[in-house]
């Protein structure tokens, strides 16, 4: 498997879910933590033409402090949401196995360096709620 690396400034990410350090996932109790961690994420990379590969990287995990209050004056609601986002991330590519001689076998993907609870923005990520 090859592998190249290049800092990413901004890509479009998909959020699943007041934090100032970069934790690891793996040393604290995800049952209780309220923060945002890098934590390890598999999935399975595939593009049409080619045979698919699973991939473990780091991916943003966590739950943030939220939090709304009536008031007074339009909108009559004063929010605070925060998700668990990426600060910053490093593109990672990978050559898929088995892909038809037309087809460009490298795949590219995100993967976390350091997350952070903040805004979700739309510009650079795909803002779900669950």
């Amino acid at each position: 498997m090859k592998l190249h690396h290049m800092v990413l400034g901004s890509l479009p990410l998909l959020i699943l879910a007041d934090c100032t350090t970069t934790l690891t996932a793996s040393n604290i109790n995800l049952g209780t933590f309220i923060g945002c961690a890098v934590r390890e994420f598999t999935f399975l990379a595939k593009k049409p033409g080619c045979k698919g590969m699973r991939i473990t990287t780091d991916a943003c995990w966590g739950r943030c402090e939220t939090w709304e209050k009536p008031v007074l004056d339009p909108p009559y609601i004063s929010a605070h949401h925060r998700v668990c986002t990426y600060n910053e991330t490093k593109l990672v590519t990978v050559k898929l196995p088995n892909c038809a001689a037309a087809v460009d076998p490298f795949y590219t993907y995100p993967m976390a360096i350091r997350c952070d609870c903040g805004i979700c923005s739309t510009a650079i990520t795909e803002c779900e709620t669950v």
